[in-house]
């Protein structure tokens, strides 16, 4: 038996975001993501084609699970956002950031 674990251990998560992801929906979703990423996916994909908006905490926050991901040596990914979600990502400059899919 080995002593601890080097490497993500799971393949993909995913996770389907089908509200607005704002200040007020962030502290719940940024909980569900950060348990996710502790699983040590490889991949952990956000499914964005049901969310209907995203603002600047929710940017924020999956910047902070990327960061995470990137440290432990996995990605975050973010599956079909639609054309405003997609723009707004662009406006705060972080396409270039974030995997988008």
């Amino acid at each position: 038996m080995h002593g601890g674990t080097a490497g993500p251990t799971a393949a993909t998560i995913e996770i389907v975001i089908t509200e607005e992801l704002d200040a007020s929906s962030v502290p719940r979703f940024s909980a569900l993501l950060h348990e996710a990423a502790s699983l040590q996916p490889s991949v952990l994909v956000v499914d964005l084609a049901q969310c209907p908006f995203v603002d600047a905490a929710a940017i924020g926050m999956l910047l902070d699970v990327h960061r995470r991901m990137w440290s432990a040596g996995g990605r975050l990914s973010l599956r079909s956002p639609g054309p405003r979600i997609a723009r707004t990502l662009r406006l705060a400059r972080v396409e270039h950031v974030l995997h988008v899919q």
